[in-house]
């Protein structure tokens, strides 16, 4: 199964000022980032940015959050505890009168003429902690998710890839930055080749 451009989501979790120093690899990792963001960019791709206890850790880095059209603060270190689904899956209006129960959010349907994307491509840092408790909540809810490994870090190299373990396991799937890119363009004459084959090179 290859990754679709018109069914992707972008979403950047936690990628801090004062948390990328204590990561390995923190700013080769941010520049993985990077390369996703401004290939969802080329290729219409909605991204979206999440903070994790701004206050503590600091913004998510400059020139990132310039690339999100919207960027979620939370405390929970799960980012659908934060409403990461309404941003993933815009809810239909509830209807006038009638019925007043309503199904979960995640069980509504999208609102008309909204577009719905359901491969989640999802990167970022911590591996083991918010970026893995957002997919796994995601794949719970049987959201198909696409981790960017060469994108993620962790304080540790043994905490990011007992993280990796666990996500194949769970059913997401695993795959790097230029695996992304190379999925959504499908073909060297795509109009977006050779510009992302400069963020590549």
């Amino acid at each position: 199964m290859l990754l679709e451009v018109e069914d992707s989501q972008l979403v950047l979790l936690d990628y801090q000022e004062r948390l990328l120093p204590a990561l390995a690899d923190g700013m080769g990792v941010m520049q993985q980032a990077m390369k996703l963001a401004q290939a969802a960019r080329l290729l219409r791709v909605p991204i979206w940015g999440t903070e994790h206890n701004a206050q503590g850790l600091g913004p998510l880095v400059g020139p990132l959050k310039a690339m999100c059209p919207m960027v979620l603060s939370k405390t929970s270190f799960s980012a659908v505890s934060a409403g990461l689904l309404d941003l993933l899956r815009p809810a239909a209006p509830a209807p006038r009168g009638g019925n007043a129960r309503s199904l979960p959010k995640h069980l509504q349907k999208p609102a008309a003429g909204s577009e719905v994307r359901s491969s989640i491509v999802v990167a970022g840092c911590e591996a083991h902690v918010c970026l893995l408790q957002t997919a796994l909540e995601l794949l719970e809810l049987e959201v198909d998710v696409w981790v960017v490994t060469d994108a993620c870090a962790s304080r540790s190299e043994r905490d990011r890839d007992a993280a990796f373990d666990r996500l194949a396991g769970a059913g997401a799937e695993l795959l790097t930055t230029e695996m992304v890119l190379f999925e959504w363009l499908r073909d060297c004459e795509h109009p977006a080749f050779k510009n992302l084959l400069a963020l590549i090179r």
